[in-house]
């Protein structure tokens, strides 16, 4: 599958749509998880997460392959010291997101990566110095209070497993904040998808000891190779693309999407019904992100012209 230019020429309005896609195909991962085997759901957290990484690595080592005329590795070493954070980066959040996505809800993990867009603009503030808008500001509050009112109303029948796997979420949010701030700073620089495959690899090696021995069955392995593929790998490299003409916060922002696609698709496709409140937090999310890209389309066109 061919990735959408880098060049610097794409337009916002392009960036957006790309980013949108991106937030769609992460959004299938609780959804999809749902449908593997119950033992392999309950016991083998591990070796769900070893078997995604391993395949998103293998989609971003083929597309380096092919793009890169066998270039591949040299393109990984060429990343240098950004690169490395970055891969370390993805490696976090490839792990950590599909290990509390196995120790509680769908909702419940997708609602703790909300915190993403506070912490990556207050990151690009201190780190890049970057100017956010009021109204991003306001966009980021109005998603924060939807979010949290998602949260605050479950938050009393939480425990157990839920309560470890929100907590393992977190390392999510705050490692998207740190690439995002590492690909902004060197984006002119440096090649970034091979931090991708980087990342899927330092996953696989660092959860493999904790696979074994392997019990997936033929189905489960299809599906895991379905989201590293396309939930993983392909969208992974999107945002790097995306994180070429878009700010920080406003990818940050543009990924809360995933929240209210993911709630979508594992209400409609695995029977995990969302309350009232998380609906309502989700229509505020919306209405948030909508409000503050048709601003921002607004100000880029005028700017062109």
């Amino acid at each position: 599958m061919a990735v959408p230019s880098s060049s610097p020429a794409m337009t916002h309005g392009r960036a957006v749509a790309l980013m949108i896609c991106a937030t769609l195909l992460w959004s299938i991962a609780g959804v999809v998880t749902r449908h593997l085997s119950p033992e392999l759901q309950n016991t083998g957290r591990f070796e769900v997460t070893f078997w995604r990484s391993f395949f998103a690595a293998l989609f971003v080592a083929g597309y380096l392959l092919v793009s890169r005329n066998g270039g591949g590795l040299r393109a990984v070493v060429a990343g240098g010291w950004p690169g490395l954070i970055s891969g370390l980066c993805w490696a976090t959040m490839f792990s950590a997101f599909m290990l509390a996505l196995t120790l509680t809800t769908t909702a419940n993990t997708l609602v703790v990566l909300s915190i993403g867009p506070l912490v990556a603009a207050l990151l690009a503030r201190i780190v890049l110095g970057a100017r956010i808008s009021p109204r991003t500001w306001v966009a980021i509050l109005a998603a924060t209070v939807g979010i949290g009112w998602m949260f605050a109303r479950e938050a009393t029948v939480l425990g157990g497993s839920h309560l470890a796997g929100m907590l393992i979420a977190f390392a999510v949010p705050l490692a998207a904040a740190i690439n995002l701030v590492t690909l902004q700073r060197a984006r002119r620089r440096v090649d970034f998808i091979p931090a991708v495959f980087l990342g899927g690899a330092i996953s696989a090696l660092a959860t493999l000891p904790l696979a074994l021995p392997f019990q997936s069955a033929a189905r489960d392995i299809g599906l895991l190779a379905l989201l590293g593929f396309f939930q993983l790998g392909l969208p992974c490299m999107f945002l790097v693309i995306v994180a070429r003409r878009l700010p920080a916060h406003e990818v940050a922002l543009l990924a809360l999407l995933e929240v209210v696609f993911g709630t979508l698709w594992a209400w409609l496709g695995a029977d995990e019904t969302p309350s009232d409140a998380t609906l309502a937090g989700g229509v505020i999310v919306l209405i948030a992100l909508a409000l503050n890209e048709l601003a921002a389309t607004r100000r880029a066109a005028a700017d062109a012209a």
